[in-house]
């Protein structure tokens, strides 16, 4: 035996004394029986090892699923490896997440008819040079998010491209310390949405034939609340045109064609150097939750929201929310870029509601309560300014390990 070959034996019997293994990579490949081979390798993997999806397309009839920390799931890249969900028999995900430290990358889901891939608790989730697509087009039918990741600590969405989602193209709730970057959002309701969130960065993304391109909303009743700390920069929010197709009764079917940035209900959010144009309703709306609530902790105002050096183009010529058109006809000609409730207070208690609008002119509904359009008393204005903010810290976080 030579000299080579004891040393690695020695190695190896070390490493198994010690209880080391090494990271196995599980190949799947095309063909009969895949979705059973697919799923029997996310159950069979174990932390640090990954799941390798060959180039091909894989007609699958039934969502799958993840609960392993640590996996990496690899395809060929997202026009190479296509896991097609049109004949899911089910209605729920195409891919579920229920562990932590996974990665996703480089492969397309087509056509489920749950949710595209979505995170559930999973904290150190990537989300890396994916496709999620309806090949169909809008339709209400089509799933509501395309990669979804919620209740998750330390979520980043890289290079996504997503199209066609019947609520959220790419959405991120009720999660903290989160980024989306270097994506596109197109022909879905919202493009990208943070809901529910604390530190989120969007920026360098696209978000472009949507119904609306980004939206920050905080809502009531979950199990959290209070979102605040988003910064929404660098992206181009443009020709977001579609009209809304999501299913009555979703929170985001309310959400007016042609929205470019639309922010409810949060705090501390500060949307700058975008490109905003092309956006019939409003290029930037800060609103204020319309309906009905009983959570006493819940406020429905945007607050300390800050509007700065953005590129402004053509937005507001054909809004289309309640009241929209005739406030156009009394100005005489399209919205302003920025379009503010003006919701100061609500539920009879005072709030201590700020902003800092500095990309005007900014069209002040003036609201007494919200959704009060019929009593908007409208005024124009080339900014508000009603005090300076801090910028939220840039979101930053290790990569994950196995």
């Amino acid at each position: 035996m030579s000299r080579i070959t004891v040393c690695l034996a020695v190695a190896a019997v070390l490493a198994s004394a010690s209880g080391a293994v090494e990271a196995a990579t599980l190949v799947v490949t095309p063909g009969p029986d895949a979705q059973e081979r697919l799923q029997t390798a996310l159950l069979d993997a174990k932390p640090g090892d990954t799941v390798q999806i060959a180039a091909g397309r894989y007609d699958l009839t039934d969502g799958l699923s993840l609960d392993v920390d640590g996996v990496t799931v690899a395809g060929a890249g997202p026009d190479a490896t296509v896991l097609s969900f049109k004949g899911q028999k089910g209605a729920g995900e195409g891919l579920l997440i229920t562990s932590d430290r996974v990665t996703v990358k480089d492969l397309a889901v087509e056509d489920t008819r749950g949710d595209g891939i979505k995170s559930k608790g999973a904290d150190d989730i990537r989300y890396l040079n994916l496709r999620v697509e309806w090949s169909g087009g809008p339709k209400e039918a089509n799933g509501a998010y395309g990669v979804y990741p919620v209740s998750s600590q330390r979520v980043l969405i890289d290079g996504v491209v997503v199209r066609s989602a019947s609520d959220a193209g790419i959405y991120v709730g009720q999660s903290r310390h989160i980024i989306v970057r270097n994506s596109r959002a197109e022909f879905n309701v919202a493009g990208i949405e943070i809901e529910n969130s604390m530190f989120a960065d969007v920026h360098d993304n696209v978000a472009t034939r949507n119904t609306a391109g980004i939206l920050v909303f905080d809502l009531p009743n979950l199990p959290q609340m209070g979102g605040h700390s988003t910064r929404v920069f660098n992206n181009q929010v443009v020709d977001n045109d579609t009209p809304n197709f999501a299913p009555k009764g979703n929170i985001v079917a309310s959400v007016p064609t042609g929205t470019g940035v639309m922010v409810m209900a949060n705090r501390n959010v500060h949307v700058f150097d975008n490109a905003i144009s092309g956006n019939q309703s409003a290029g930037v709306m800060l609103v204020s939750y319309t309906q009905a609530f009983n959570d006493p902790a819940y406020n429905p105002l945007p607050r300390d929201i800050v509007v700065r050096d953005n590129r402004l183009g053509r937005n507001g010529w054909d809004p289309k929310f309640p009241g929209g058109p005739e406030i156009a006809k009394a100005l005489g000609g399209p919205l302003p870029p920025l379009v503010w409730d003006g919701v100061r207070a609500a539920g009879g208690k005072p709030a201590e509601v700020k902003v800092r609008l500095a990309d005007g002119p900014v069209l002040n509904l003036n609201l007494p309560g919200p959704g009060r359009v019929d009593a908007a008393a409208p005024t124009v204005s080339a900014s508000v300014i009603d005090a300076a903010f801090a910028e939220p810290p840039a979101v930053r976080f290790e990569p994950a390990r196995p």
